[in-house]
This record gives C-alpha cells, sequence and structure tokens, in this order.
C-alpha cells in the first residue's frame, strides 16, 4: 500500500506540474497576442493620422510591418525592416482583422503568432502585420526547473516516507521469517510473534500460527499413531516368537499342531493389524477408485446375504435411498459396524436404511451394553479400545471403527454414536446422490 502511495503521489506531482504549465503558458500565449493586436491597432491609428515613420516601435518580443496597397514594406520594426512581408494571408471580405500560426513567418525564425488588420486608405487598403513569439510548451526554463524541483522534491519526500513505512513494515515480516526459520519436524512448538498494530501483517502472523497449531496437532496425532501402531504390531510378534523359543527349547515335549495354531492365530492378528494400517494410509492420502451411485438398502441387502451371523439380524430398509460413492469402502463401513454390534449385541442388531431430507442414514443399532456418553469420541481414536472391547475380542485391531469413520468422512459426511434406549446406535449421515423433489414424500 505504501508502495502504490508513493506511486500515487509522482503521478499527481506530474499531473499538477503538467496542469501548472499549460495554464501558465496559457496565460502567456494571450498575452504576447494581446501585445501584437494592440501595437498593430496602435499602427493603424497612426495610418489613419498619417503618423506612420519608416522606423517603428513595439513591445518587446514583438515584431511589426506596415505594407502599402502594393503590398510593399512601408514602415517596420528594426527587426524586419528592408525585407519582405512577413505574411501573404489578409483578413477575408469586409473582416478587418485575422490571426495565423506560421512556422516561421517569412524572415523569422520559430513558430509566431500573426495577427493582420486591414486599415482603409483612399488609393487603397492597407495591410498591419504584428507577430509575437509563440510560447514553447515548457513556457520558459526558469518555470520548467521551478516546477520540476518542486515535483522532484515532493516525489523524494513521498519515497522517504514510504521506505520508512516499509522498512517498519518488514521488522516484523523478518521476525516471522527467522522464527519460521527455527521450526523443524523436532522443534514444532515455536510460535511468530504477532505485531500489536491491526494491519495485514498481523493477519499474516495469526494465520501463521493458526497454521502451526494444526501442524503441532497433526505432528502429535502421528507420533501417538506411530507409537500405537509399533506397540500393536510388537505384541503378536512377540507373542509368536516366544511361542516358538519355548517349543525350540524342548522340541520332543511340544504339542508341535497346537503351537502351530497359536502362531497363525498372532499371524492373523498381525496381518488384520497391517491390512487395517494399509486401508487407514490410503484413506489419509485420498486414494480414490471410481464413484458410482450407491443404494444403502440394496448394499445392506446383498451383504447381509453373503455371510452369516452369529446375532439376529433386523432389517428396516427405506428404497431409493442413494448416495454417490466407493461401493467397496462403504461396503468395509458396513462390515465394520456389523463386526462391532455383533461383538457387543445380546441377541439381536438392527440395520436401517432411510432419507431424511437430502441426507441418507445408514443406523446400526445392537441390543449390549451400549457406550457411555464419554466415550463415544474416544471409540473412534486409533487403537483406542475399551476394557469391553477387550473382553469380548482381545484378538482385535481398535482400528475399525477409525477406518468406518474416515471412510464416511471421504463420502462428505459422518459417522457418530447417538443416543438409544438400549445399546449403542451407529449413525452414518451422507448426502443423497438426487436431492429428494419437494412433492416427494419423506
Amino acid at each position: 500500500m505504501t508502495v502504490m502511495a508513493a506511486a500515487v503521489t509522482a503521478v499527481i506531482c506530474a499531473v499538477l506540474t503538467l496542469v501548472i504549465g499549460a495554464g501558465v503558458r496559457g496565460r502567456e500565449s494571450e498575452y504576447r497576442r494581446e501585445q501584437a493586436t494592440t501595437a498593430a491597432l496602435q499602427l493603424a491609428y497612426q495610418i489613419k493620422r498619417d503618423r506612420v515613420s519608416a522606423q517603428l516601435a513595439a513591445p518587446d518580443k514583438v515584431d511589426v510591418q506596415v505594407l502599402n496597397d502594393r503590398r510593399m514594406v512601408i514602415a517596420a520594426t528594426p527587426g524586419v525592416r528592408g525585407r519582405t512581408p512577413m505574411a501573404s494571408f489578409v483578413p477575408e471580405g469586409d473582416s478587418v482583422y485575422a490571426a495565423k500560426v506560421l512556422c516561421p513567418p517569412t524572415g523569422l525564425s520559430g513558430c509566431m503568432s500573426v495577427v493582420a488588420f486591414r486599415v482603409y486608405q483612399p488609393g487603397g487598403d492597407w495591410t498591419v502585420y504584428a507577430a509575437a513569439k509563440s510560447i514553447p510548451w515548457y513556457v520558459n526554463s526558469s518555470l520548467s526547473t521551478f516546477l520540476v524541483s518542486v515535483s522532484l522534491l515532493v516525489i523524494l519526500l513521498a519515497a522517504l516516507r514510504t521506505w520508512r513505512t516499509v522498512d517498519q513494515t518488514l521488522a516484523p515480516v523478518d521476525a516471522i521469517r527467522a522464527e519460521l526459520t527455527e521450526i523443524t519436524a523436532r522443534r514444532s512448538g515455536h510460535r511468530v510473534p504477532v505485531p500489536e498494530n491491526r494491519d495485514e501483517v498481523r493477519l499474516l502472523a495469526e494465520a501463521a500460527n493458526a497454521t502451526l497449531d494444526r501442524l503441532d496437532a497433526a505432528l502429535e496425532r502421528q507420533r501417538s499413531f506411530t507409537s500405537d501402531a509399533s506397540h500393536d504390531l510388537r505384541s503378536p510378534i512377540t507373542a509368536a516368537r516366544a511361542q516358538l523359543e519355548e517349543a525350540l527349547m524342548y522340541p520332543e515335549e511340544v504339542d508341535w499342531p497346537r503351537t502351530g495354531r497359536s502362531v497363525l492365530q498372532s499371524l492373523d492378528r498381525l496381518q488384520a493389524i497391517v491390512t487395517d494400517l494399509l486401508e487407514l494410509a490410503r484413506l489419509d492420502a485420498g486414494k480414490w477408485s471410481d464413484t458410482e451411485p450407491v443404494d444403502l438398502a440394496a448394499l445392506v441387502t446383498i451383504e447381509l446375504a453373503r455371510a452369516d451371523r452369529s446375532k439376529r439380524i433386523v432389517t428396516h430398509l427405506q428404497e431409493g435411498v442413494t448416495i454417490n460413492g466407493d461401493r467397496l469402502r462403504l461396503v468395509r463401513l458396513l462390515t465394520n459396524l456389523l463386526d462391532n454390534a455383533e461383538r457387543h449385541a445380546e441377541t439381536r442388531v438392527d440395520v436401517s436404511v432411510r432419507r431424511e431430507g437430502d441426507t441418507g442414514v445408514l443406523e446400526v443399532l445392537d441390543d449390549g451394553g451400549g457406550v457411555a456418553e464419554a466415550d463415544r469420541e474416544i471409540v473412534f481414536q486409533r487403537f483406542a479400545r475399551l476394557r469391553d472391547g477387550r473382553d469380548r475380542d482381545a484378538g482385535g485391531t481398535g482400528l475399525g471403527l477409525p477406518i468406518a469413520r474416515e471412510i464416511a468422512k471421504s463420502h462428505g459426511g459422518d459417522l457418530t454414536i447417538e443416543d438409544s434406549e438400549r445399546g449403542a446406535r451407529f449413525v452414518m449421515r451422507v448426502a443423497l446422490s438426487t436431492p429428494r423433489r419437494h412433492d416427494e414424500p419423506y
């Protein structure tokens, strides 16, 4: 803004200089023409009274000639005496006055304003010419020097003010830059200084600090995720290694089929964790397959028909609830919710699909003990497992529900736990691919 102000000041100074110069030039040109006209009128009066001498006097920078009826110069100022007529034009018709700018008049140099007067004489009309120097665009060197000097002075003062303002403005920017260079993944707790004044630099510092806050939160989640993943990956590996080492110490006394099954269980848990980690990595990277319209009711019907469940599944499906998405990932979301509900249900799991306005809703409700309100967000944290979940399934990964929520978010929706009379009620809401018409009932 300060640089723009300096530029505007320079432009204004230039415009004012030109305007003042043009005004002064106009006044000076008008004054010169008036001098020439006055001198010509005085000669016309003298001609009428027969008082014209061969050598005429005129104001400074004005040249005058008197021509008789035969266009011969009979009187003139010293600069044009004894020369041919300085002009050839004469007033037309009954007019007694004419004026032109000649560049130059005959016998003179430079552009001049020439006025011509017709004077009646019995033997024939005489002509009086008066020429005044034209004013150049710069008027005169003194005035031009003065105007340019004033303009340069004003521009210099504006530039100095701009430099000072820019220097004061860039000082906090340099402090912000210096602080940002100190921030690394290991030293991420730094924040840039925020100037006290309310301007764009302050807004920039606040935005930078907000970005650093988000980066710190992301780094903390990454560190926590890495720690939890390392622990969960190490557990099945350690268990399998301990079993094999014990078996090798007493090979004759070991039930090898039983040991093999135990090792396979550890490997199955390890494979499940790695599979879930890969899925989370794909979701975090935003890698998508081509989307397609997915009918939620049809998807639930097909998936329930593919596998038997240990608990009774009761469906409440509304037809025509269609969303745009990745069918395989939506199947993964449904499967994770059903596995979780089956793990905690006593006898029954209810699956519902319905339309709410322009939103499609998929709901999975079990008749188990439910989730305490304080734990409703904890269960969506990666590797988080409540005590009841660990007791019911010690081989779980703690990634099923986080994956389900990430899939819902990747479809522009969300997955939450809502209130219910009994059990845990997981509800996914995603915008429909075809919004409801106004005349269509809910």
